[in-house]
């Protein structure tokens, strides 16, 4: 039979003796416990990833046989502060939009955006694709043009010997001659058959060349995976090029 009877006390004294507030505070007490960690480490990496050295999956082959893809590696964002500039046979990580891609309005999710912004910056998922890297082949006041009658680049006049190269190719397939602007770079993969480069840009603003200001770092490093573990070395096309000019 339903009764109604207001509670007793000894039906309250109960539900205050109830486990379960305890428990709801235990458990907010162990989220912030490994919570609070795992944010500040995340804070330093985007810090760091942010001011000094930034991981970039690689995620095509355009920079073979120097970078494969799905290699990690790490660019050094503080290579070309305090006045120094990037020189021919660096290989950097640069943003194309404007010179390589279009500049369009993003219309995607915010929220996407952000959270891939922040896995590109710890080199969790690929970057953005209007990221690039390549070598530079030409800095500013430097005339690049292809080819000798070997085959060969020539930078002011001076021949490159490319030991860089992807086995089987040939420095170039494209014909080109042209004079770097100030500010400026020539860019081109190390695997020429398979990279969209300088040369596919001639007729974009800037003649295919890449805004010193643009560039993100000079790769380094290769971080991961374990068996490819160097460093990235800055050669070839630096050497025997005349005098030494910057952009």
């Amino acid at each position: 039979m339903h009764t109604d009877e207001p509670p007793s006390e000894h039906d309250d004294t109960e539900r205050d003796r109830s486990p379960v507030p305890e428990e709801g505070r235990r458990r907010w007490s162990r989220s912030v416990r490994f919570g609070l960690p795992a944010v500040g480490v995340m804070t330093v990496l985007l810090l760091v990833s942010a001011f000094v050295v930034q991981p970039f999956l690689i995620p095509s082959s355009s920079m073979e046989p120097t970078l494969q893809v799905g290699d990690r590696v790490l660019v050094n964002k503080l290579a070309y502060r305090f006045g120094n500039h990037p020189e021919r046979g660096d290989v950097v990580v640069f943003d194309g939009t404007g010179s390589f891609a279009a500049e369009e309005e993003s219309h995607g999710n915010p929220l996407t955006g952000l959270l891939h912004e922040a896995g590109a910056a710890v080199g969790l998922v690929e970057p953005s694709e209007t990221d690039y890297v390549k070598r530079v082949i030409g800095i500013g006041g430097d005339s690049v043009r292809c080819c000798d009658k070997r085959g060969r680049i020539e930078v002011n006049g001076v021949p490159v010997e490319e030991d860089y190269l992807h086995r089987g190719d040939k420095p170039s397939t494209v014909p080109f001659d042209i004079e770097v602007p100030e500010g400026r770079l020539w860019v081109m993969g190390d695997h020429r058959s398979d990279s969209s480069d300088s040369r596919d840009h001639l007729g974009r603003p800037g003649g295919g060349t890449v805004p010193v200001g643009r560039v993100i770092g000079r790769v380094d490093w290769i971080g991961w995976p374990a068996g490819r573990w160097d460093s990235v070395r800055s050669h070839g096309a630096g050497e025997g090029t005349g005098t030494d000019r910057h952009g």
